[in-house]
């Protein structure tokens, strides 16, 4: 098995294409109302790193972390398509972008994602991160839990 992160640009077709599946997933598992994606063009600004991964040079999954002005990086986007899960994909998308995150000089990264992605829980939750109560401009949602980790 061969796999390469890379930083990469949302706006391309073959990331297009994972956060289309993306949101297909998250929008099969929950209301709108709970559904905290963010669009292309947001993916696409400055303060937004972007990866992708290439499992065999197959596009497999994609991640990101946006820069927030209060010091923190926030995990988006987080997605490994369904053919290359259980491969270890997430666990190095997310550990290029805490280094790629502490590279910028943030030590902090905190994220959002649904009660009933257990995967995602159990990778985050094994990668040192631990519950916080909602951030920013999140609420309150029982479809929700957050984390933070210190880089």
């Amino acid at each position: 098995m061969s796999l390469q992160i890379e930083l990469a640009s949302p706006l391309s077709p073959e990331a297009r294409a994972l956060i289309d599946a993306s949101d297909a997933f998250a929008q099969a598992l929950y209301p709108p109302e709970s559904n905290h994606l963010v669009d292309v063009e947001t993916l696409a600004q400055p303060n937004v790193i972007f990866c992708v991964a290439r499992l065999d040079g197959e596009v497999a999954g994609c991640g990101a972390a946006v820069l927030m002005p209060e010091g923190y990086a926030e995990i988006k986007r987080m997605f490994v398509r369904e053919s290359a899960r259980g491969r270890r994909v997430g666990y190095h998308i997310l550990a290029f972008l805490e280094e790629q995150v502490k590279a910028r000089g943030l030590s902090v990264a905190r994220l959002e994602t649904g009660v009933l992605n257990h995967d995602a829980i159990r990778l985050y939750e094994k990668m040192g991160y631990v519950r916080i109560p909602p951030f920013g401009d999140y609420w309150e949602d029982p479809l929700s839990v957050f984390y933070e980790k210190h880089l």
